[in-house]
């Protein structure tokens, strides 16, 4: 597999603000939104990541879109080293790496018509003239299944669905070749999710794409990615191809939001796993392993030391002190 997208160790905090006092004494808190997470994305792969709101999927992606600066860390992007770029060298760059948002209700403006809404990047990075303007906004309203004739309408007019087919339109405009995927369906109904996710994999082969698919729906993961990484409270806890990780969950954490998800089959024996209590905040993250405070199986090493995040079985990443390769899934009883 080719490598598009490298990250190491990345980083992104968040100053919390603080009275006069306790800033000139020093006490400097951060919201560790994203803690040392690497992972890769192959050419043409759908890689997912997944865990509970304020894991920090969201934020890894805006930082790789280049929406808001890292903290700390390495991103190889297609060769070239992406958080270092600026100016007329990300200019030139950035458009290779496109995103697609949650809320198709809130990521388009409404003043503005489908024609201006998908030509803007086209007008932008000026790869399109004028005249050809038309004709490049029309192909890629049909590539998404709408009908170009509606090009001088506006978001209100189309429903929650046709309107995510606009924002995947102007994402394509520039023909990347990374598409971050920000919770895509989340705010859609369940046959309307569907289409989406359809589209979206017919899209991938058409256009050679590789896609970074962030969500917490594992059922829709399931679906369409070829790889999985699990986060909680800002750390990568889990990483492996998506059918390994469906069947041999390794992390608790993991286990327990596999267990969660519903079987379509009255002879289905999955238990149910529940996590306890809250998850901690992370403006004072819990020492040791983030997850133990939550975790029934969590002994004093958890408690005082960073679990190791290792390669357990070939393509299956785990940061838990209580793993081993023949471990069996728990949801398997």
């Amino acid at each position: 597999m080719t490598v598009l997208l490298e990250v190491e160790a990345l980083t992104k905090h968040f100053p919390v603000r603080q009275n006069l006092f306790s800033e000139l004494r020093g006490h400097r808190r951060v919201v560790h939104a994203v803690d040392g997470v690497s992972f890769s994305i192959g050419t043409e792969e759908t890689f997912g990541l997944v865990g509970e709101s304020g894991s920090g999927k969201s934020t890894t992606g805006k930082v790789l879109a280049r929406l808001i600066g890292a903290t700390a860390g390495k991103v190889k992007f297609n060769g070239l080293d992406w958080l270092a770029l600026s100016g007329r060298e990300l200019r030139q760059h950035r458009k290779d790496v496109q995103m697609i948002f949650q809320n198709p209700y809130a990521s388009l403006d409404p003043r503005w018509t489908v024609h201006s809404i998908v030509a803007e990047p086209l007008v932008t990075h000026r790869v399109a003239p004028s005249r050809e303007l038309p004709r490049r906004v029309a192909e890629l309203l049909g590539a998404v299944g709408l009908d170009p004739s509606h090009a001088q309408r506006f978001p209100h007019q189309f429903s929650g669905g046709q309107r995510q087919r606009i924002g995947l339109a102007r994402a394509l405009a520039l023909n990347p070749k990374l598409l971050i995927a920000d919770e895509p369906v989340s705010a859609l109904d369940v046959s309307v999710q569907a289409q989406i996710l359809d589209l979206m994999r017919e899209i991938q082969s058409r256009f050679k794409l590789s896609i970074l698919f962030i969500s917490h729906d594992l059922s829709v993961v399931r679906f369409v990615c070829d790889r999985v990484g699990v986060m909680y409270l800002g750390e990568l806890v889990e990483l492996a191809a998506t059918d390994n990780l469906f069947s041999k969950p390794l992390h608790p954490y993991t286990q327990t939001l596999l267990s969660a998800i519903p079987e379509p089959t009255i002879k289905s024996r999955r238990r149910l796993m529940m996590i306890e209590g809250e998850i901690p905040s992370p403006i004072d993250p819990p020492p040791g392993c983030r997850f133990h405070p939550r975790c029934s199986r969590a002994e004093a090493i958890c408690r005082g030391e960073e679990p190791a995040y290792r390669e357990h079985m070939p393509g299956h990443w785990v940061a838990c002190h209580f793993v081993s390769p023949s471990q069996p899934a728990a949801d398997e009883g």
